[in-house]
C-alpha cells in the first residue's frame, strides 16, 4: 500500500470549504456533477456520475473527513482519503489530504487531485 499527502490553502472560511466537500450542491458547483453526498458516518457519496464513489467512515465537523473510495476502473480496490482542516471562519483554510491504497500511478493521481478537485474548489470559493 502506498500513500501521498497534499496540502492546500484556500482563501475562504472553513465552513465553506467544509461544505464544498460534504454537500452535493457545492460539489456540483465545483464540477463533480452529477454528485450525491450523504455526509454522515456510513453515508455514501458519488461524484462524476459514479466515476468516483465511496463511504464516509469518520466525520468531525470542520476538522476531519475520512472516506473509503472505490474507483470505476478497479472497483475491488479500496482507497482511503483523509482530509484535515485548520483555519477560521473569517480567513483562509488549510486542507491536508492523505490518499492511500493501491496507487499504481502516483504522479497521475497527484495531478488528478489538483486538476479535478482542489483547483476547481479554490476557483469556486476564492471568487
Amino acid at each position: 500500500m502506498s500513500q501521498f499527502e497534499q496540502t492546500y490553502t484556500i482563501h475562504a472560511p472553513i465552513s465553506k470549504v467544509w461544505r464544498a466537500l460534504t454537500t452535493a450542491e457545492m460539489a456540483e458547483q465545483w464540477g463533480a456533477t452529477p454528485a450525491e453526498v450523504d455526509a454522515r458516518v456510513g453515508g455514501e457519496f458519488s461524484y462524476w456520475d459514479g466515476d468516483i464513489h465511496g463511504t464516509f467512515t469518520k466525520l468531525v465537523p470542520e476538522k476531519l473527513i475520512e472516506q473509503e473510495w472505490y474507483g470505476h476502473d478497479n472497483p475491488e480496490w479500496k482507497y482511503t482519503v483523509m482530509f484535515t482542516f485548520t483555519g477560521s471562519d473569517t480567513a483562509s483554510t488549510t486542507v491536508r489530504m492523505v490518499y492511500s491504497g493501491n496507487i499504481t500511478d502516483e504522479q497521475k493521481d497527484i495531478k488528478d487531485w489538483q486538476d479535478y478537485y482542489f483547483t476547481p474548489i479554490k476557483e469556486l470559493l476564492e471568487k
